[in-house]
């Protein structure tokens, strides 16, 4: 493909893109107005035109009928609510059937499988790891020091007892 071909292809893209783009527009505009026209519909339907009542008795029937219509409203909008709070229940019901049958499997028993460090770091890691792996060898050592004999206690409190015990102390300390 020469130059020419990818800037006709790179042309014919873009013509196709915006006319679809146009196309779209032109539908969303189409939806825009359709809706507009049937809440006018519904309204005029719905919604006679406000006349003024001239005196106290139309504003009082007109209220009548005004509450009547709020009471049928609320009805419906009650019903509504119901059916949505059922339908909801009835959802989540299912849902959890469902993990609960997607939550049904077996197990598999699992062994033991014995393997040493290094087995393990060469298997994760292939033929890369050459590193032994001696744990014990990287443990601090601790020495023990020796229990002096249990002896009588009286001893041990006259042998720390004024400063010849503890300059003693003082030097097993250290």
């Amino acid at each position: 493909m020469g130059v020419f071909d990818l800037s006709v292809t790179a042309c014919f893209h873009f013509s196709c893109q915006s006319l679809l783009l146009q196309i779209g527009k032109e539908m969303l505009e189409e939806e825009a107005r359709q809706a507009e026209e049937e809440k006018m519909a519904y309204m005029r339907e719905n919604c006679p035109t406000f006349s003024f009542p001239q005196c106290t008795l139309e504003l009082q029937e007109l209220c009548r009928q005004l509450h009547k219509q709020i009471d049928l409203v609320d009805e419906e909008r009650y019903d509504m609510e119901m059916k949505v709070k059922k339908s909801n229940k009835e959802i989540d019901d299912l849902k959890m059937k469902v993990q609960d049958l997607n939550g049904r499997f077996k197990k598999p028993t699992l062994r033991r499988v014995r393997m040493s460090a290094d087995a393990m770091l060469a298997a994760l890691l292939g033929s890369k790891h050459k590193v032994s792996l001696d744990l014990r060898a990287n443990l601090k050592q601790v020495k023990k020091e020796l229990k002096e004999e249990t002896g009588d206690w009286r001893k041990k409190i006259e042998d720390k007892a004024g400063m010849d015990g503890r300059k003693k102390m003082f030097e097993a300390e250290a």
